[in-house]
C-alpha cells in the first residue's frame, strides 16, 4: 500500500523539486553577478531549505545532533558516509555558517538547474574520476582555497552511496590530500543514518516516510595526529559504529 501511495506523492515532489531549481537558477545568477559572493552563498543556503521542504512532501523528516559549538573562522573538512543525494541540502543548511563546499564528479556540472551553477560558482570543485592524476591536482587547489577561505569541505571517502546503508570501505588517497593541504582543519565526522530509505524502490516511486538522521561527533584537530592512516581508520570508526541498517 504504501508504495502505490508513493507514486502520487512522488510525482507532487517532483514537480515541487523541479520548481525549486528553476526558480533558484536566476536568483542564483542575479546574486553572484551583481551582489557578490555572500548574496550568492544565501541563495544557495536558503535553496536548501526548499530542497528539505520539497521532501517534506513524502513524509521525510530531519534530526540534525550536533552537541558541539564548532568555531567559526576555522578551515573544517567535514568526513561523512554516503547514502544518497538527499545527504547534502541538510549538510549545507545545517552548517551555513561554516560555508560548506564538496567534492563532486564533474558530470554534475552541467545541466542541472541551480546544482551545477553552484557548483561551478560557490567554491565546490568537479573532478573528473577516470584522470586520477588531474582529480588529485584539483583537490590539492580545492584544499588550498578552503583552508585560505576557513571554509568547511565535505568528503565522502566511500566514493560512492550507499545503497543500502551499509557502509562501503574508506578510500584514503583524498582524505590524505586534503589533511596534506590543510594542516590548520578541524576534522569533524559526521555520521547519516537512513537518507538510502528515499531511494529504498529507485527514484521512482521514492520512499516515503524517511527520517534522515545526522550525528555530528567530536571534532579532531588535524595538527595533533601526524599519522593520517591511523587519524583516517579512527574517523572511519566513529562514523560506522553509529550507523543503524
Amino acid at each position: 500500500m504504501q508504495k502505490i501511495i508513493a507514486y502520487p506523492l512522488t510525482v507532487i515532489y517532483y514537480i515541487c523539486f523541479g520548481l525549486t531549481l528553476v526558480v533558484f537558477h536566476p536568483i542564483q545568477w542575479f546574486c553572484n553577478n551583481v551582489l557578490g559572493y555572500k548574496a550568492h552563498k544565501i541563495s544557495v543556503d536558503f535553496l536548501q531549505f526548499f530542497l528539505m521542504r520539497c521532501l517534506n512532501v513524502l513524509g521525510t523528516r530531519f534530526s540534525f545532533n550536533n552537541p558541539y559549538q564548532i568555531e567559526k573562522g576555522i578551515p573544517l573538512i567535514l568526513v561523512s558516509n554516503h547514502q544518497s543525494m538527499y545527504d547534502i541540502p541538510p549538510l549545507i543548511w545545517y552548517l551555513r555558517k561554516h560555508h560548506v563546499k564538496f567534492i563532486s564528479k564533474k558530470e554534475l556540472g552541467k545541466g542541472i538547474p541551480s546544482v551545477s551553477y553552484n557548483l561551478r560558482h560557490g567554491g565546490s570543485v568537479l573532478i573528473d574520476r577516470k584522470d586520477a592524476l588531474g582529480s588529485i591536482k584539483a583537490i590539492e587547489e580545492f584544499a588550498q582555497r578552503i583552508e585560505d577561505n576557513k571554509w568547511a569541505a565535505v568528503i565522502f571517502p566511500e566514493g560512492t552511496r550507499s545503497r543500502d546503508g551499509n557502509p562501503k570501505a574508506f578510500k584514503t588517497k583524498g582524505l590524505i590530500t586534503m589533511f596534506n593541504h590543510m594542516p590548520s582543519a578541524l576534522v569533524v565526522p559526521i555520521t547519516i543514518n537512513n537518507s538510502w530509505k528515499t531511494l529504498r524502490y529507485g527514484k521512482f516511486p521514492m520512499g516515503l516516510g524517511a527520517h534522515i538522521k545526522y550525528t555530528v561527533h567530536k571534532p579532531i584537530k588535524l595538527n595533533e595526529y601526524p599519522e593520517h592512516e591511523l587519524l583516517i581508520s579512527r574517523i572511519e570508526k566513529t562514523i560506522t559504529k553509529d550507523i543503524v541498517i
